[in-house]
């Protein structure tokens, strides 16, 4: 389990610093930050807000780069090179570490978003882009990745340590990838569903997947979107749920 400053059962990660209204208040309950650093969101003033934010709740910090796509918010799949690809992520990831070396922060871990995060995954040639950029800027910062993807049995094989990681607003197809955004119910709105989802995450229990099958996720950190619609109210359920939980 991670270590975290709210003595949940599991620690509770949200990317946040996106120009979304709900960060101040997320950051209160969750025990682990992903700061967009440039690529889909974000800029010098929202880094600098969000990390010592990030600080005074004692939340771990965590860059989350992304393909450079602002338009698209880093949810399309780029065609770019290998070599602007791995140029821009080293700015992103290290643009995040400056202001956290400036502010006397430690960068704790490395979270891809969007369409980076899901293509890595399974992608060995991006996967092992995003491990070397990350071990040239700090070997000992931890990747945060899709909880039994290839990607974690690859960046643990270059010497990285691995968070794996589960969402509680995603729902899930029947191999543990991610359903795709644009499949009905892949977004989860109802916070019972979400609730029951952490749940089983936490429990090591099937959950359903989109396509009706089983699946079984095992993971050390769960994800809630700040840009969901519901994140504040999930977040608040959820940390009661991981609060009860630790008691019990």
């Amino acid at each position: 389990m991670l270590s975290n400053s709210k003595g949940y059962p599991i620690d509770l990660n949200a990317d946040i610093g996106e120009g979304c209204e709900f960060d101040s208040q997320l950051l209160e309950l969750i025990t682990s930050a992903n700061i967009a650093c440039g690529g889909h969101a974000g800029d010098d003033s929202s880094m600098i807000k969000t990390v010592a934010a990030a600080m005074k709740h004692k939340v771990n910090i965590g860059a989350h780069p992304s393909f450079p796509d602002r338009q698209n918010f880093g949810r399309t799949r780029l065609d770019i090179s290998d070599e602007r690809l791995t140029d821009s992520l080293h700015r992103q990831i290290s643009a995040l570490k400056a202001v956290c070396d400036n502010l006397g922060a430690k960068l704790f871990h490395v979270k891809p978003h969007g369409a980076l995060y899901n293509e890595a995954a399974r992608s060995e040639v991006l996967g092992l882009i995003l491990i070397d950029t990350i071990k040239r800027i700090d070997p000992n910062l931890k990747l945060m990745t899709l909880a039994g993807s290839p990607l974690v049995k690859q960046a643990r094989l270059h010497g990285l340590t691995v968070i794996e990681e589960a969402f509680a607003d995603r729902a899930y197809l029947n191999d543990g990838s991610l359903a795709p955004r644009n499949l009905d119910g892949a977004v989860i709105h109802d916070s019972h569903q979400a609730l029951r989802q952490v749940q089983q995450i936490i429990e090591n229990k099937p959950l359903t997947s989109l396509d009706g099958a089983p699946v079984i996720i095992n993971a050390t950190s769960i994800c809630l979107h700040g840009d969901n619609e519901q994140a504040l109210e999930f977040a608040k359920l959820i940390s009661a749920k991981l609060t009860e939980a630790n008691k019990s």
